[in-house]
């Protein structure tokens, strides 16, 4: 049935269909398992709780509602946004569920479902930062802003920022560290990843910005050239925006101001 209905899709996408033994589905139905690519700190989407090493998030829920779609266990394979493109082409996982934002570096790589996700940048600076009061005083001479590499947030920093000196870390975690210690003024986030540094922290700063900034939409993502595999991703997508299972979890996660449910 799974496989007529993925089969049924790609028709109606025009697209020809893959030889059984090129298709990620196939392997996925033989071995009776998922493997999702996440990104383990990633607050309300796919964050591992240090104490009970549980993960939980928007995403983490999607996927075992996919495991379930596809009648499969689910192996979470730890990942980031530096090893995203190695991790999905060289075929350690078969999807990447993270809230991944559709850039143009990464569409060179990877393919996408529609979204289900949407986000602005946001800024986190210090309870005690002085320089940085509002959007508009970030992009100052003097000001240092702070990004974690291979993150949508390197890019669009570098093309925007035309006065503040940018910060390219290699972590996520080293990003915050260059503000907290006062080596940079602001680090560049998103909605999801605002929300954990003002409920873990208590020196955290939200700098919101004045009108959209700069709004990334958020996808799972998969290799190119399987139309079967991505057929049956965009199905599923489909389904659980219809059927609510989508707006459950983003409200459960506290994202229903950035969920696509359309």
């Amino acid at each position: 049935m799974i496989r007529t209905l993925a089969f049924s899709a790609l028709l109606l996408l025009g697209a020809a269909p893959l030889q059984a033994q090129e298709s990620t589905l196939d392997r996925i139905q033989s071995a009776k398992s998922l493997r999702v690519c996440v990104w383990p700190d990633y607050f309300g989407i796919s964050y591992r709780d240090p104490k009970t090493q549980q993960l939980s998030g928007i995403d983490v829920d999607m996927a075992r509602a996919l495991g379930r779609d596809l009648d499969v266990r689910v192996e979470f394979v730890d990942s980031s946004f530096a090893k995203l493109i190695a991790d999905v082409t060289e075929g350690r996982c078969d999807v990447a569920m993270f809230a991944i934002g559709i850039t143009p570096l990464r569409l060179e790589k990877l393919r996408f479902t529609k979204p289900h996700l949407a986000s602005d940048i946001y800024a986190i600076t210090t309870q005690s930062n002085r320089r940085i009061k509002g959007w508009n005083d970030i992009d100052k001479p003097g000001s240092v802003v702070a990004v974690a590499k291979g993150t949508l947030h390197e890019p669009v920093m570098k093309e925007k920022l035309k006065a503040a000196t940018l910060k390219v870390l290699d972590t996520p975690h080293a990003r915050e560290q260059e503000v907290e210690s006062g080596r940079a003024d602001v680090f560049m986030t998103d909605f999801p990843y605002s929300q954990r540094m003002l409920k873990t922290t208590d020196w955290a700063r939200l700098i919101k910005p004045d009108v959209t900034y700069h709004i990334t939409p958020y996808a799972y993502a998969m290799r190119q050239g399987d139309d079967l595999w991505h057929a049956r991703l965009e199905q599923f997508v489909a389904k659980v925006k219809s059927n609510g299972e989508l707006k459950a979890a983003a409200e459960r996660h506290g994202l229903l101001p950035i969920a696509v449910l359309d």
